[in-house]
């Protein structure tokens, strides 16, 4: 099945009773801070969190009926699992999904509460995939892939329908690039009714296969680094995918975790929305300066999952919160005798810092035992107030230490 435009039309009617279309609203405080007129389509509203329902539905309700009855399988590190199963479940299919190791928990627990059978094998996608494969031969089950299927690129365009349809403004889309199934769906429905709309991607520095596959002009194998942008951990992009994509992406763009890690602490602050890695990540190249010709100018962002796993959430912000000099530590040499550390506590106070941790170094703080390093973490406004605290500190006499 080819992948056009009337291919996402039909697959939006399809689709169209079991999916949410998703709102796209305005959001001014992500607009103040990034210079662009922000929207962002919020498909972690969908009901498993993420818009892999869309091609999961599409390409379970083209299944011919003797693929329904034998059932289906599929490889995913998570949300295409969780779409899939969610689905298969309302159909009356039987599912089965391989997850690498490193799936986050809280996937792997939704998919089997969802009725999934649910075998978790390999370091990564590739081998989870292999797995799949080998179940599929034995069992005789439909394979589903994640983001190289037409039916579900198909499925992943009725996303840039809507985005069409609710910001008619909308001069560039931010996609995040995993597998490049959603950038190949999206960009082949806009830009087959509108030409004039950039279509930008948006990688982890971490995780960029695609940028691997441009150069190449193939797709390629990259090497697996550890990334919280764990949907975008794709260490090959979809043949298909990459075909359809390479034609309609106007500019892909990389991003640090750092950035990452910031743009899901804005986006909790400001729009109250908690996202997982790779739904940051468009974000996080406005607030980069990534995308420099974009300020001033209606931006939709693809805010495409939110299933953060609740353990991992914590230390992202703790990151994100760290890059915005928020979150500091520094160490000072202070007195052991009584009075020292009341007296540092004080000037911290006094420089408007409030101490979330302080710890004791005596074994490692020199040859004077009168004297011991205090390892402080303070909360601060931001990166001036920092430095603002550093000068103070000097001045009254407890100079950071260098390590």
């Amino acid at each position: 099945m080819p992948v056009t435009l009337a291919e996402i039309r039909a697959a939006r009617r399809r689709i169209a009773s079991g999916l949410l279309k998703s709102p796209c609203p305005e959001s001014i405080p992500l607009s103040e801070i990034t210079g662009s007129r922000v929207a962002c389509k919020l498909d972690n509203l969908q009901r498993t969190g993420s818009f892999k329902e869309r091609g999961a539905r599409n390409a379970l309700l083209l299944l011919s009926p003797s693929a329904r009855n034998r059932g289906v399988i599929a490889a995913s590190a998570g949300n295409h699992a969780l779409g899939l199963a969610y689905h298969a479940q309302l159909l009356g299919i039987r599912v089965t999904v391989v997850m690498p190791d490193n799936a986050p928990l809280i996937k792997i627990a939704t998919c089997e509460r969802l009725g999934a059978r649910v075998v978790v094998r390999g370091e990564d996608f590739a081998a989870a995939r292999a797995e799949a494969d080998r179940l599929a031969a034995e069992e005789g089950l439909a394979y589903v892939h994640g983001f190289d299927d037409p039916a579900i690129i198909a499925g992943q365009g009725t996303m840039g329908l809507e985005i069409l349809e609710q910001v008619p403004d909308v001069e560039a889309i931010l996609c995040p690039i995993g597998g490049a199934g959603l950038i190949a769906g999206i960009g082949t429905a806009v830009k087959s009714v509108r030409p004039d709309v950039q279509i930008i991607g948006v990688e982890s520095e971490a995780t960029a296969s695609f940028t691997a596959a441009l150069k190449a002009r193939k797709p390629v194998t990259i090497p697996r680094v550890p990334t919280l942008a764990d949907g975008l951990a794709v260490l090959r992009v979809g043949d298909h995918a990459f075909s359809l994509a390479r034609r309609c992406v106007d500019k892909v763009v990389r991003v640090s975790e750092e950035w990452i890690a910031l743009a899901i602490l804005r986006l909790l602050e400001l729009e109250k929305t908690v996202v997982e890695g790779a739904a940051a990540a468009p974000l996080a190249a406005l607030m980069a300066g990534a995308v420099p010709q974009l300020h001033g100018r209606k931006v939709v962002l693809c805010v495409c999952g939110g299933n953060i796993d609740p353990a991992i959430l914590g230390r992202v912000i703790e990151k994100g919160l760290v890059h915005d000099g928020r979150l500091a530590r520094f160490t000072v040499r202070i007195s052991d005798r009584p009075g020292g550390l009341a007296e540092l506590s004080r000037v911290i106070a006094q420089a408007g810092a409030s101490i979330k941790d302080i710890a004791h170094d005596r074994a490692f703080s020199g040859p004077d035992v009168s004297a011991v390093h205090a390892v402080c973490t303070v909360e601060t406004r931001d990166p001036r107030h920092v430095r603002a605290l550093l000068r103070t500190l000097r001045a009254k006499g407890f100079p950071p230490v260098e390590k």
